[in-house]
C-alpha cells in the first residue's frame, strides 16, 4: 500500500536487541508518519523507494524507438520521405535526453508543478513527436500502416512497462503518442484525443487520490493502535504490575523490561545477552517451579504462571512467569517470549493464610490441625519402624484462676511464656503445639524409652511450675501430663489422643503436677468418672449432698468451740462416695461454685440452731474466693439465717495467694468488713510464703494432718514444724488448730506444743446435722477416746493377688495393706506361721508370714517393709486415683 510504503521509507528500524518498549515515546513526542507527497502521490510518483515522475529506466526507451524506425525503413525500403522518420528519430533523441531530467529530479527538490512540466517535456513531447512522425510516415505511403501500428504498439507497451507504478507517466506516454498519431489524420481528432486522454488521466488521478486518502487513514489508525498498545505496555511495565522478556534460541535474553533489572539491582545492558535463568535464584530453591522451568526451557515447550524466586540479595521476591516458544516462517525455533508478574505479596498472603491455618496465632506454636497432620504422617509411614512415636498431652493447673483474677490479657501473656518454656524443654526432640485454651501437645517421633519420657515429662512439669511475672504480679501455676505411645497404646491418631487424654485425667486425679502413662484400666476409670459426673450433677440438682460436722475442741478446756462443715455424698448405689473422688470432678466441671454456695447457706441455717458460743467453719474454694460476688453471698447467707457473722469462719487455702494482687487484698478486706472469721487451711502443704501472713487478716492457722501423722515417731521432725507454726501464730495473735489427731500420744504432743485447738477422730468422727445438734444438747465437754499410739498407716483396697506355698499357687484378695503387713481373704484356716511368696504386682514378689487366721481371712506380716511413694502410698500397689475406699481414712476432704 502507498501509505505504508511511505511510512517504511520515512523510518529506520531499530536493531532487535536494542528496542526498549519500556521507554516508548509518548503520544506527543512520537515521529509522524511520512505523507509528504500527499494523497494521489502514487498516481504521480509511484510507490517505489526512488519516487519520481520519470522512471530511471525511461531513457532506455529511445533504443527501441530508434531501432524500430530504422527497422521499418530497411524492411520496406522507405527512403522516399525522410522528414517523418527524422521526426521519429528526433523524438527518440529527446527520450534519450531525458536522462538529464531523471538526474535533475533525483537531486533537486522540485515542487509538483515543475515536476509535471519536466514529465511533459521528457515523456509527453517525445511520445507525441514519435506518434506524429510514425503517423506521417504511414500516411504518406512510404511505410505500411500495419508495420507502423505494430511499431507504435510495441513502443507503447515498452513505455507502460518502464513507467509501471507511475500512472501519470504511463498516461502521459500513451495519450501523447496516440494523440500524435490521431493528429496526423485529423488535427481536431488529435486535440480531441489529447483532451479525452487528459480527462481519463484526471479521473484516474482522482480515483487514486481517493484510494490514497483511505490508505492514509488506515495507516494512521494502525499507527495509533500500535502506538497506543506500546504506551499501554510501557505503562504496564513501569507501574511494576508486570514485565516482558524474550530470548534467542540459545536461551540468552534479547529483551527485558527495565523494571526487572532495577528490581535485581543490575544494569539492563548487562542482562541483555545473559542466560534467562540468571534472573532467578535457582541454587537455593528446590521447588517444583524451578525444576519445571528448566524442563520447559530445554524441551522448548510453553509454560504458564510458574512461581520462581528472583535473584535478589536484599529481600525475598517471587515472580510468576509465562512463556511460549517462537518460530520463523520455516518453523525454525527462534527462542522464547513471555511475561512475568510480581507474586511476592500474593505469596506472602498465602503464607500468612497457611500460617493461620497451621499455627496458633497467640503463641506461634503449631495448632491442632498441624499437630494432627504431623501425627497422621508418622502413624501412616510406609515402614513400621517409622510409625513409632510418643504423645504428651499437657493441661495447666490453676490457669483458670489467672484468667478469673487478672483477666484474659494476663492469661494470654501467661500462655506465651508457657509456650516458650515448653519449646525450650522439648527442643529438637519433637514438635510442640497448642490445642486451645490451656491445652498443649507434644509429639516425639521414634522409639524413646519410658524412663526417658518420664524424665522429660518431669522436666516439663518442673519448668512450667516455676513462678511467672505477669503485669507486675507473681503468678504460679502447675501442669499435668498424660503420655501415650504408638503402637503400644494405639495405631490411629484418634486412639492415641484419646488414650493420652485418659492418662492426663489420671495425672490430674492423682493430685496434679505429675505425669501418667496410659494403662488399659484407665478407659474403665474414665467411663466410671463420666458416670460419676452425671450422677453428681443429679445429686446437686436433687439435693443428694449433705453436710457433716466434725467438732473442733479447745485443748485447755476440752470443750467444743465449733464444727467444721465437711461435704458428704450418699450415693444411692455405691453408698458414701469419698470426697477425694467427687470434689475434683466438681472442680473440673465448675459445679464447685454451686456446691460451695449451697454449703455456706446450709451451714448457716444449721448454725442458727446451735448454742451462740459455737462456731462453724466452711471451706471456700479458690474459685469461690475469686468470685467478686462472694461477700454478698456470705452476707445473704448470714442474714437469711439471722446468725452473728463472728460465728462463721471461712477456711481458705494458700492457693488463693498464687495470684497475690490487689484483688486478693480487696477480697480479704471485704470479708473482714462483714465480720466473719478467716482461717488459713492446710498450712504448709501448698505454696507457702510467709510474706502474705503480714497482710492477710487471718484469725486462725490450721496445721495440716500430714504434720500430725508420725509426729510421735522417733526421729520425726514434724513436732519441730508444729512448734514453729504455733510460735508464728502466737506472734501474729492467731489461733492454731491441729487436724487429724487420732491417737492419745498425738493429742498429748500437740497440746504440749501449744496448739489452741484440736480436730480429729480422737474426739469425734464427723456427725450429721441431726447428730451434731443432739451432741450439743448433751453439753460441750469432749472426751478423748482412741488408741494410745498409731499403727502403721493402712490403705483400704481390693486387689487380686497370688500366693505360693509348697509348690502350690493360691489366689487371694487383699482387703487392706500397710508397709509391714496386709489383710488377705480367700484362703481358709491357714495355720499361723505359714510362709508364702506373695505377688503384689507384676515383678514385685515379697515373702509374707501368716500371723493369724479366721475362716477365710488371715493377717500376714512382710519380711521387709514396703516402700512408700512420694504421696505416702504403697508404691507396689499405687494405682491411678485414690486407693482408699473407707470414709474413716479419707473423710477429711473438704469443700473446695
Amino acid at each position: 500500500m502507498t501509505g505504508q510504503s511511505g511510512a517504511q521509507g520515512g523510518q529506520t528500524a531499530a536493531p532487535r536487541g536494542a528496542r526498549d518498549y519500556a521507554r516508548t515515546q509518548r503520544r506527543g513526542d512520537r515521529a509522524p508518519v511520512d505523507h509528504s507527497a500527499g494523497a494521489g502521490s502514487a498516481f504521480l510518483f509511484g510507490g517505489g523507494q526512488n519516487r519520481g515522475l520519470i522512471a530511471r529506466e525511461w531513457p532506455q526507451i529511445s533504443a527501441p524507438m530508434g531501432l524500430g524506425v530504422i527497422g521499418v525503413a530497411l524492411v520496406d525500403r522507405a527512403f522516399g520521405d525522410l522528414i517523418a522518420p527524422l521526426i521519429a528519430l528526433v523524438a527518440a533523441a529527446l527520450a534519450y535526453a531525458g536522462r538529464y531530467a531523471v538526474r535533475l529530479e533525483g537531486k533537486a527538490t522540485l515542487s509538483t508543478g515543475p515536476r509535471m512540466s519536466l514529465m511533459a517535456l521528457v515523456i509527453g513531447l517525445p511520445m507525441f513527436l514519435y506518434g506524429v512522425g510514425i503517423g506521417l510516415w504511414a500516411e504518406g505511403g512510404n511505410a505500411p500502416w500495419l508495420q507502423c501500428l505494430a511499431l507504435l504498439i510495441t513502443v507503447s507497451l515498452l513505455a507502460t512497462v518502464i513507467e509501471s507504478g507511475r500512472l501519470a507517466g504511463v498516461l502521459a506516454a500513451q495519450v501523447s503518442m496516440w494523440s500524435g498519431v490521431t493528429f496526423v489524420a485529423s488535427s481536431i481528432g488529435g486535440v480531441l484525443t489529447l483532451g479525452i486522454g487528459s480527462l481519463i488521466a484526471a479521473a484516474a488521478y482522482m480515483r487514486q487520490r481517493e484510494i490514497d486518502l483511505k490508505e492514509r487513514e488506515k495507516a494512521e489508525e494502525e499507527a495509533r493502535i500500535q502506538t497506543r498498545a506500546q504506551e499501554i505496555l510501557a505503562d504496564y511495565e513501569e507501574t511494576g504490575q508486570g514485565w516482558f522478556w524474550e530470548t534467542d534460541r540459545r536461551g540468552m535474553l534479547t529483551y527485558l523490561s527495565r523494571p526487572v533489572a532495577e528490581t535485581l539491582g543490575r544494569d539492563l545492558d548487562d542482562l541483555i545477552g545473559r542466560p534467562f535463568s540468571d534472573l532467578f535464584n535457582l541454587a537455593e530453591q528446590s521447588g517444583e517451579g524451578e525444576r519445571t522451568l528448566a524442563f520447559h526451557l530445554s524441551a522448548r515447550s510453553g509454560f504458564t504462571e510458574l512461581a520462581v524466586r528472583a535473584a535478589t540479595a536484599d529481600e525475598e521476591r517471587w515472580w510468576s512467569i509465562t512463556g511460549r516458544p517462537t518460530y520463523d516462517t520455516f518453523n525454525n525455533f527462534q527462542g522464547f517470549r513471555g511475561s512475568g508478574t510480581d507474586l511476592t505479596e500474593k505469596r506472602r498472603s498465602q503464607e500468612h493464610a497457611s500460617r493461620l491455618a497451621h499455627f496458633d496465632s497467640l503463641t506461634g506454636l503449631s495448632n491442632r490441625f498441624r499437630m494432627s497432620q504431623t501425627l497422621e504422617k508418622i502413624l501412616n509411614a510406609p515402614q513400621a519402624q517409622h510409625r513409632l512415636c510418643s504423645v504428651f498431652l499437657l493441661d495447666l493447673d490453676r490457669f483458670k484462676q489467672v484468667n478469673d483474677t487478672l483477666g484474659h490479657p494476663a492469661g494470654d501473656a501467661l500462655l506465651k511464656q508457657v509456650a516458650q518454656r515448653l519449646e525450650r524443654c522439648v527442643g529438637a526432640q519433637g514438635r510442640v503445639g497448642r490445642l486451645g485454651g490451656d491445652e498443649f501437645q507434644v509429639i516425639l517421633p521414634g522409639k524413646i524409652e519410658r524412663d526417658a519420657l518420664g524424665h522429660l515429662a518431669a522436666r516439663i512439669i518442673e519448668s512450667l511450675s516455676q513462678p511467672y511475672s505477669i503485669e507486675g504480679s507473681r503468678v504460679m501455676i502447675g501442669a499435668s501430663v498424660g503420655i501415650a505411645l504408638a503402637p503400644d497404646d494405639g495405631v490411629t491418631s484418634e486412639a492415641l489422643i484419646r488414650n493420652a487424654d485418659l492418662a492426663l485425667y489420671a495425672a490430674k486425679d492423682g493430685g496434679r503436677g505429675r505425669y501418667h502413662f496410659y494403662a488399659p484400666d484407665l478407659r474403665i476409670d474414665a467411663e466410671e468418672r463420666r458416670q460419676l459426673e452425671e450422677e453428681l450433677r443429679d445429686a446437686v440438682a436433687n439435693g443428694g449432698l449433705e453436710l457433716y460436722y466434725q467438732p473442733v475442741v479447745h485443748t485447755v478446756t476440752e470443750k467444743i468451740t465449733g464444727f467444721e462443715a465437711l461435704l458428704r455424698w450418699n450415693h444411692p448405689v455405691q453408698g458414701f462416695v469419698s470426697p477425694s473422688k467427687f470434689i475434683p470432678i466438681a472442680e473440673d466441671t465448675g459445679l464447685i461454685a454451686t456446691i460451695g454456695e449451697w454449703a455456706l447457706r446450709t451451714a448457716c441455717q444449721d448454725l442458727a440452731q446451735w448454742p451462740t458460743n459455737v462456731r462453724v467453719a466452711v471451706n471456700v474454694s479458690p474459685l469461690q474466693f475469686s468470685n467478686p460476688a462472694l461477700p454478698s453471698i456470705v452476707t445473704n447467707a448470714l442474714a437469711h439465717a439471722q446468725v452473728d457473722p463472728a460465728r462463721l469462719e471461712l477456711e481458705i487455702t494458700e492457693s488463693v495467694f498464687l495470684n497475690d494482687d490487689e484483688g486478693t487484698e480487696q477480697m480479704f478486706r471485704a470479708l473482714k468488713a462483714i465480720g466473719v472469721r478467716l482461717a488459713l487451711d492446710d498450712f504448709g502443704t501448698g505454696y507457702s510464703s510467709l510474706g502474705y501472713l503480714k497482710r492477710a487478716p487471718f484469725d486462725k492457722i490450721k496445721i495440716d494432718q500430714s504434720f500430725v501423722r508420725g509426729a510421735t515417731q522417733p526421729g520425726s521432725r514434724n513436732g519441730a514444724i508444729i512448734a514453729s507454726i504455733v510460735s508464728l501464730a502466737e506472734a501474729l495473735d492467731m489461733e492454731t488448730t491441729a487436724e487429724g489427731v487420732e491417737t492419745l500420744d498425738e493429742l498429748d504432743l500437740v497440746r504440749m506444743l501449744g496448739c489452741s485447738h484440736v480436730q480429729g477422730y480422737i474426739y469425734e468422727r464427723p456427725l450429721s446435722s441431726q447428730n451434731a445438734a443432739a451432741r450439743l444438747s448433751t453439753g460441750l465437754i469432749a472426751i478423748a477416746q482412741g488408741p494410745r499410739s498409731a499403727r502403721a498407716a493402712r490403705q483400704s483396697m481390693l486387689r487380686k493377688v497370688s500366693l505360693e506355698h509348697g509348690g502350690h499357687s493360691y489366689h487371694g484378695m487383699i482387703r487392706n495393706i500397710s508397709q509391714t503387713g496386709a489383710l488377705v481373704e480367700g484362703l481358709w484356716n491357714v495355720p499361723p506361721g505359714t510362709i508364702f511368696r506373695l505377688a503384689l504386682a507384676e515383678g514385685h514378689v515379697i515373702t509374707a508370714t501368716a500371723r493369724w487366721s479366721n475362716e477365710d481371712r488371715m493377717g500376714v506380716e512382710f519380711a521387709t517393709p514396703l516402700r512408700l511413694d512420694d504421696d505416702g502410698r504403697i508404691a507396689a500397689v499405687a494405682v491411678r486415683g485414690t486407693t482408699i475406699a473407707q470414709l474413716d481414712t479419707a473423710g477429711q476432704r473438704k469443700v473446695g
